[in-house]
């Protein structure tokens, strides 16, 4: 597709055209051409054999007025004169016939219109002004009388039959000419209108019916990319239809593609999903086997460090020892609670208020980490949400801790509580330095760390949001974060237990 084309499908209204729609018109236009070639042919063709009927016509008319020999001059055994020349004589002429003789000096002579009673009456002066400009040279020509469209010949009469150059112009109607051609044109454009909405009417539904596999094999492709394939045990339930399938047409041919690329991503996805509960089964034995070991290593550090007497590089060694267990101790935990969470061990849920919630998390933080800036926004009613209480503590332990953690000292960090559309909405807010831009797109992924983004401090396991994401997911609710230098919001939205009935909010809480 060409840069034009995209623009053309942003534009607000564009609507391309679907493909029957496009095989109807095209099908139609070249109808429509070869209708109107067929009815200029038919009109030239009919036209041409009229005109030439007419011009045939002429001369017998001009000899029955009294021109010898016809138009092409006397007979040799003629001897009439010019006073024989009548061109009032209707005897013979068909009504609608003029004739008129013009002198060698251009003067009318006489003139004669048969009406349609038979008798004759002269022509005007301004028809016989037009009809002495003809010219016997240049053949039949057509004018435009008062009485009507004529086809008018004029001939020169011999010196020797008529003693001076007179000419004689007669001139026959076309009126039953035309009206055969418009019959004919009219007969050309009703047949060619009818033949086209036939056309159209049939061709849709013959259209409609060929494309109908392919409007099957587009709505299974539709219900596939609809299915939620990004992780878990997946299941492609939709299938093409045998009949769309079957080779040797364009669209069989494309089903039957089709059929079997559902049939490799199906088997793909299976081979993904046994990955994933492979390498999920091992984190979760691996971490579950870890624990006991690590908490001997703790336990004997510490009884080493009480009991016994070593010396200051010993004793350094050994609370190095100690601090890295820890860490590794919290790092399996983490795992083994994201290993759980996949395979689906949860609590119970319940109604939790998450109002009583937020102010025992924050006043457990403020004790931790004391050279911040605590602050609450919290509505005046309590807001209950029903989740599992110790999964939606945990979240909000991990978003506080990762405020404080990734800013300096001294950076305000304001927790905040609002209800509106069913969604109960928590906020944790500091005016730290902020998250890179390059970082927030996998902020919430597994073992990813942005100490770079934020202050460098030690002891990140990389987990913490990534359990966040997971707790919350698990909850029913969703996350956000937005970040600019002086400003970080981590956003949790969660569905409302019970709707808020009281107004306004409770800032301060005792948290400074």
């Amino acid at each position: 597709m060409t840069q034009r084309d995209d623009a053309l499908h942003a534009l607000p209204g564009h609507h391309p055209l679907h493909l029957r729609t496009k095989l109807i018109l095209a099908t139609l236009a070249l109808l429509t051409t070869i209708c109107v070639a067929i009815g200029v042919f038919s009109h030239l063709a009919m036209s041409s054999y009229l005109t030439g009927q007419l011009d045939e016509a002429l001369s017998p008319a001009a000899g029955r007025a009294g021109l010898p020999g016809g138009r092409g001059g006397p007979d040799e055994d003629d001897q009439r004169s010019f006073r024989d020349l009548d061109p009032g004589n209707a005897a013979g002429q068909r009504p609608g016939t003029l004739n008129a003789v013009f002198g060698d000096d251009g003067a009318a002579r006489s003139s004669a219109l048969v009406k349609d009673d038979g008798s004759t009456e002269p022509l005007t002066d301004d028809d016989l002004d037009l009809l002495a400009a003809i010219d016997a040279s240049e053949g039949p020509d057509e004018l435009v009388l008062s009485s009507g469209r004529y086809r008018v010949d004029a001939a020169t009469l011999p010196v020797e039959f008529t003693s001076e150059g007179a000419v004689l112009v007669t001139g026959l109607p076309t009126a039953e000419r035309d009206s055969t051609l418009l019959s004919l044109d009219l007969t050309v454009a009703g047949l060619s209108l009818a033949g086209l909405v036939l056309t159209g009417l049939a061709g849709t539904v013959i259209i409609r019916r060929s494309l109908r596999p392919l409007e099957e094999l587009s709505a299974v492709a539709t219900s596939v990319s609809q299915l939620p394939l990004s992780s878990g045990e997946v299941a492609i339930p939709v299938r093409v239809p045998p009949a769309a399938a079957q080779p040797g047409t364009e669209v069989g041919t494309v089903g039957l593609a089709l059929s079997e690329m559902i049939d490799h991503v199906t088997g793909a996805l299976r081979a993904r999903h046994a990955s994933e509960m492979k390498v999920r089964q091992f984190v979760a034995d691996a971490s579950h086997e870890l624990r006991t070991p690590l908490t001997s290593i703790r336990g004997y550090t510490e009884l080493i460090l009480m009991s016994e007497t070593v010396s200051p590089s010993g004793r350094s060694a050994l609370e190095r020892v100690d601090s890295e267990s820890k860490r590794m101790s919290s790092l399996v935990e983490d795992l083994l609670l994201l290993a759980r969470l996949d395979e689906g061990q949860r609590g119970d849920p319940s109604d939790v208020d998450l109002t009583e919630l937020i102010i025992e998390t924050t006043s457990d933080a403020q004790v931790s980490a004391p050279g911040y800036s605590w602050s609450l926004d919290l509505p005046d009613e309590p807001v209950e949400v029903r989740a599992v209480e110790a999964e939606i503590r945990q979240v909000l332990i991990n978003l506080l801790s990762n405020a404080h953690k990734h800013t300096p000292p001294g950076t305000a960090i304001a927790t905040a509580l609002t209800v509106g559309e069913g969604l109960a909405s928590i906020s944790v807010t500091d005016n730290g330095p902020g998250i890179a831009p390059v970082f927030l797109d996998t902020i919430f992924t597994r073992f990813s760390r942005g100490d770079a983004a934020r202050s460098a401090n030690a002891g990140s396991t990389g987990l913490g949001l990534a359990i966040v994401q997971a707790l919350v997911e698990a909850n029913g609710g969703t996350i956000s974060v937005d970040s600019e230098p002086g400003r970080t919001e981590f956003r949790v939205d969660l569905p409302v237990a019970q709707p808020l009935t009281g107004a306004g909010h409770r800032s301060g809480w005792g948290i400074s």
